[in-house]
């Protein structure tokens, strides 16, 4: 069995509500008995077999079964993700300015030039560890870096996590 941690996208947002106590039963009687979630915004760590494609096509399954709602999931392997997050391009930034935003299908490759006429705001941005890293210094609100926009230039479906999020999920993934 392999660790994984999965990451829900557009979740508990702009009205679109999944329980995560109700998310986690689902998951534990679907088959992944040690299913645990953190916060509200779709965060998994449970155990599996296969690969992270067969994990992301099972979650999002049993969630559109369970809640009636198609949800993007996007999983790596616990030890993927902590190779990922030692990658870190901004070691010196603030935890909860910093995101990692993962993709379901590789990061294209011009992904930090496509956003940087958007970057207006403070924002450094770098690709590292086949993900993209973008320091908020000066706060999500007011950037120009929007999820479509992401999304367009990573050429896939990108969700993102806060530095202080991403090392709690590695602790949870033990």
């Amino acid at each position: 069995m392999t660790r994984f941690i999965v990451l829900l996208r557009g979740i508990n947002v702009n009205g679109r509500s999944l329980p995560m106590a109700e998310l986690r039963q689902a998951a534990r009687d679907g088959g992944f008995p040690d299913c645990v979630t953190y916060i509200q915004s779709g965060n998994l760590v449970l155990s599996a077999e296969g690969e992270a494609l067969e994990v992301e096509a099972a979650i999002e399954s049993l969630i559109e079964r369970h809640f009636g709602m198609t949800v993007e999931a996007i999983a790596r392997s616990a030890a993927d993700y902590a190779g990922i997050a030692e990658s870190n391009p901004f070691p010196d930034a603030v935890p909860k300015a910093l995101h990692l935003c993962l993709t379901k299908r590789p990061l294209k490759a011009d992904v930090v030039e496509a956003l940087a006429e958007r970057a207006t705001h403070g924002e450094r941005m770098a690709s590292a560890g086949g993900a993209l890293w973008i320091d908020f210094a000066e706060g999500v609100a007011d950037s120009k870096i929007t999820p479509a926009a992401m999304d367009k230039a990573a050429g896939s479906t990108l969700t993102a996590r806060n530095w202080n999020t991403v090392q709690k999920l590695i602790g949870l993934a033990g």
